[in-house]
């Protein structure tokens, strides 16, 4: 009798922790995903901070952002493929 209560005890353990694992794992996967931003999210955060001159394409293909000192072209295309260019200015 007292090794069919170690066995069970013991297997309600192994659940127990089987299933701290998994939340752990699930917990991390689907917080570490929130919070991520594209590298164009951010540059037009960052410029719209600096107080650019934001100019958007009627189809949104097209972002063209403009500061005193730095301006910048992102390009999409029908592939979503973006290419972003840098210009400082003097």
């Amino acid at each position: 009798m007292k090794y069919l209560k170690s066995t069970l005890n013991l297997n309600i353990m192994k659940k127990f922790i089987t299933l701290a694992i998994f939340a752990g794992f699930l917990t991390f996967s689907v917080s570490s995903c929130r919070d991520q931003k594209t590298e164009t999210e951010e540059l037009v955060e960052e410029m719209q901070e600096k107080g650019a001159d934001i100019k958007v394409s009627e189809d949104g293909d097209k972002i063209k952002m403009k500061t005193e000192d730095l301006k910048v072209k992102i390009k999409t295309d029908d592939d979503g493929n973006t290419k972003i260019k840098k210009k400082e200015l003097d």
